[in-house]
């Protein structure tokens, strides 16, 4: 399935374009918006068909974990656990080029798919005011990797943006350059050392002076996934064994079905798309297969998704999900 192509529009920088970027947003539409590093291409964090969007427009090859961005402090603790180390670096560094991974808080509203299936979160709060005024008129926490399609280099100015995502999103915000040119400084807090996950705007050697402590370095697979913790191959695996590609139950599974082809029979079935919209499949992806393991399914039969488009991402996933365990 093909995204129809879109209008984007530009949306000068005052009152009114950020009036209308946010309500671009609370829609479930894409904006691009500028930050002092580069510009983001943000969706409402909250909506998982609006994140879907995001990795569509990018061409974005696996459901990478997003980075979040909130407009104060007092957001980002209703997103993420906050300990003494998270306080004194957003004390020091927010706003500012640095993205903190802190463990999901209780009250969080970022979705499944921009965490990519994780209990963590990457947040930041950008010191861009334009940037801030985008967020708080969108009313949430605004997903937002940077404005360019997967692999390119990353956007500094609304040309960039339009260069690779002209009919692809649904608005770019002119706020002129960016005047750091890189993205943020990502530190993981999940454990008890903090962890750099990707240099950037910020300096290793100022966040270690906050912390008072080294910085140590990403472990194996985080290369990969800069924004979030554990190994590649397993990330997110399920208690249940899945079984890719059937065509249809064997006795005692359950289903994860993409388009309608499984006969219930009294199994507990779980639709991704009953219509067969990728987009749909993967705002659903990461909730119904915590749903399978939540019901105490042991065993589930995943139908054949198509591998194109999104579908590339969600097989990626899956076949993660399915690779045997250590």
């Amino acid at each position: 399935m093909t995204e129809d192509k879109r209008v984007t529009r530009l949306l000068a920088p005052g009152p009114a374009g950020i009036v209308e970027a946010g309500a671009i947003l609370r829609a479930g539409g894409l904006v691009a918006f500028p930050t002092e590093t580069v510009y983001g291409l943000g969706a409402l964090a909250s909506d998982p068909r609006a994140v879907a969007g995001i990795y569509r427009a990018k061409g974005r090859p696996s459901f990478n974990p997003l980075i979040s961005h909130i407009v104060d402090v007092a957001a980002a603790r209703r997103q993420g656990r906050f300990d003494s180390r998270a306080e004194r670096l957003a004390e020091a560094f927010w706003p500012g080029p640095l993205t903190l991974v802190l463990p999901l808080a209780p009250t969080a509203s970022v979705c499944d798919l921009a965490r990519a299936g994780l209990d963590s979160v990457g947040l930041r709060i950008p010191a861009n005011a334009l940037a801030r005024s985008v967020i708080a008129a969108a009313g949430g926490p605004v997903a937002a990797p940077s404005a360019n399609l997967s692999g390119h280099v990353s956007p500094a100015t609304p040309a960039h943006v339009l260069a690779d995502l002209d009919g692809r999103i649904d608005a770019v915000l002119n706020g002129g350059a960016c005047p750091v040119g890189v993205e943020s400084t990502i530190v993981s807090l999940l454990g008890d050392k903090p962890r750099l996950l990707r240099p950037g705007g910020v300096p290793r050697a100022a966040i270690e002076s906050v912390l008072g402590e080294s910085l140590a370095g990403a472990e194996e697979g985080e290369a990969s996934q800069p924004v979030a913790p554990g190994l590649l191959a397993s990330h997110y695996a399920p208690r249940a064994v899945l079984r890719l590609d059937a065509e249809a139950l064997r006795d005692g599974e359950a289903g994860l079905d993409f388009g309608g082809r499984f006969a219930a029979d009294g199994a507990m079935v779980l639709d991704l798309s009953p219509g067969g919209d990728l987009s749909e499949a993967a705002a659903n992806h990461f909730s119904m297969r915590r749903a399978l393991d939540a019901a105490g399914a042991a065993r589930v039969a995943v139908a054949p998704i198509p591998d194109a488009d999104l579908g590339e991402a969600i097989n990626d996933r899956l076949r993660r999900a399915a690779a045997p365990r250590p």
